[in-house]
């Protein structure tokens, strides 16, 4: 089971940190992907983190928030979050975490097919 938290209303420029905590999966270090979607729009895959410790440890991001949201993981609590930075108007969209029961390819990355699992939305707004 996948639970996200943490989405809110914020100014532009702000920040967020969402939170994706995994129950009921016995293997550590679950592989996540954060995707959002927008109004109107196609969901997106924004973040990937990898099963890896330690410098064998891979993330990979969207080019839209590449320098803007960082994904990282708490092992002892089995939680992902993602920081979300300098936020902008454009951010605003219902943010989902997905898990993969197996490393997810590049080529494969950011379709919602290559995930197993997934937890209900945290709404982000982004808005003055």
């Amino acid at each position: 089971q996948l639970q996200a938290s943490g989405g809110g209303l914020v100014q532009p420029g702000g920040f967020l940190r969402l939170a994706c905590e995994v129950s009921g999966f016995t293997r550590d270090y679950p592989i996540i992907a954060w995707f959002r979607q927008a109004p109107g729009k196609e969901r997106e895959g924004v973040s990937y983190i990898n099963r890896g410790t330690g410098s064998l440890e891979f993330r990979d991001y969207k080019e839209s928030v590449l320098g803007r949201f960082t994904t990282f993981r708490d092992n002892a609590e089995k939680v992902v979050y993602l920081q979300m930075n300098s936020l902008k108007p454009e951010d605003t969209a219902v943010y989902y975490c997905a898990l993969s029961l197996t490393t997810v390819s590049s080529a494969r990355r950011w379709r919602q097919d290559a995930y197993h699992y997934w937890g209900q939305g945290t709404q982000v707004t982004v808005s003055s």
